[in-house]
Order: structure tokens, then C-alpha cells, then sequence
């Protein structure tokens, strides 16, 4: 096992100093060194940085869409909101746009529907349940929702 000083291994750095412990890795990774690697702790942040990179896209997607539903269906506050929540969707666009790869495209297609009950179930308890309204399932697609030119109909 990889020693990073005379009393610690890899895996107790770990357990001490995760940023160290990401440095150490990375220089073993980059001289090849695989045979030192602590590889359950490796996978186990692997596995935590795609939940997390899955968790962030997944959130802004529902920002948006909370954001088209209140555009469209509170309309009594729309004519005073509607500059904050259309620049609200740019920038959650914006932020989505730099975070894409073609597999969290392909998870946020998936997940859409439970995307898009979420962001309901959000804007329902906002509003107190005075939106009767408000479709039960998405009439969005994900090519609209990530499109910066695109705003919901009877605007």
C-alpha cells in the first residue's frame, strides 16, 4: 500500500484529509502507479461526483421548469414577475448548458416526468394550491425547456 508519510497509508489519509488523499491520487494515476491506488475509496468518490453531477442538472431542470409554470399559470403576479422569472431561466439555461454531457442529457430525458413532478409539487405548495390549472404531467420537452429562445405559449 501506498505510503504518503512514514505512518500514514493511502486509505488512513483518507479517513484524515480527503483533499490530500485526492492529490496523492492523482499523482498515482498520473505515473501509472494503479497497483498503489485505493481504489474502494477511488470508486466510492467516482460514484458520489456522477450523483452529484446528476443531483446538479437535475435541479436546475426543475428551476426551470418551476419557472415556466408560474410564468404561465399565475398570471395575476406574471405582469410584475415576469422580468425575474424569464431572467431566472436564463440563468438556470445558462448554468445547465456548462455542466452538459451527452450521458446527463440522456438522465435528464429519462427523469424528466419526475423532474417535472417535483417542480409541480414546488410550485402547488408556493402558491397554496390556488392553481387548479396546472397540468399533472409535463407538456414541456426537455428541447423546449432547454432551448434560451423558448418561453411557454400565452405569454
Amino acid at each position: 500500500m501506498q505510503r504518503v508519510s512514514s505512518n500514514l497509508s493511502l486509505k488512513q489519509l483518507y479517513e484524515i484529509d480527503e483533499h490530500l488523499w485526492l492529490e496523492e491520487t492523482i499523482k498515482l494515476l498520473k505515473a501509472n502507479n494503479l497497483e498503489e491506488l485505493d481504489l474502494e475509496n477511488l470508486i466510492e468518490e467516482l460514484e458520489n461526483l456522477a450523483r452529484r453531477d446528476k443531483a446538479k442538472v437535475a435541479s436546475l431542470l426543475e428551476q426551470i421548469i418551476i419557472n415556466f409554470l408560474l410564468l404561465q399559470y399565475l398570471t395575476e403576479e406574471s405582469q410584475y414577475n415576469f422580468g425575474h422569472w424569464k431572467a431566472e431561466i436564463r440563468d438556470f439555461r445558462n448554468q445547465l448548458k456548462r455542466q452538459f454531457t451527452t450521458n446527463l442529457y440522456q438522465f435528464l430525458e429519462k427523469e424528466l416526468a419526475s423532474i417535472y413532478n417535483d417542480a409541480l409539487g414546488y410550485v402547488i405548495d408556493k402558491t397554496e394550491g390556488k392553481l387548479d390549472n396546472l397540468p399533472q404531467y409535463s407538456t414541456y420537452t426537455l428541447e423546449q425547456l432547454l432551448d434560451i429562445n423558448y418561453l411557454p405559449e400565452n405569454l
